[in-house]
């Protein structure tokens, strides 16, 4: 007797019961809209002296976490250093570029 039906092949089989997000991209948008939005504040001078130090301390492969001014609000985040730009003024944690004007704080993470 001859089956009428083919058998999938376990990729196919998985395929059905791979999640559903029919609201792509709604919990992001959540989560933007409960940021509190802030106004960029200037440094003063020690604090910009005490930050211009710690950006010729750190060298590319190196783990920190770094506060910085991002659209409305002020953002953390800690990784390593993928890339130092002194040409265009701008530091890489792992794929996040952030410019160097935007930075407030950076922490050395041994």
């Amino acid at each position: 007797m001859e089956n009428k039906y083919t058998k999938a092949s376990r990729q196919e089989r998985a395929k059905m019961f791979m999640p559903f997000a029919a609201l792509r991209g709604y919990y992001q948008l959540i989560k933007e809209q409960s940021r509190k939005k802030e106004v960029k504040r200037e440094l003063s001078d020690d604090e910009l002296l005490k930050l211009d130090n710690k950006l010729n301390e750190i060298k590319k492969g190196m783990m920190i976490k770094i506060t910085y001014y991002k659209t409305d609000a002020y953002e953390t985040i800690t990784g390593l250093i993928s890339n130092i730009d002194l040409t265009f003024h701008t530091i890489t944690i792992v794929k996040t570029k952030i410019k160097f004007n935007d930075i407030s704080d950076i922490e050395l993470i041994s």
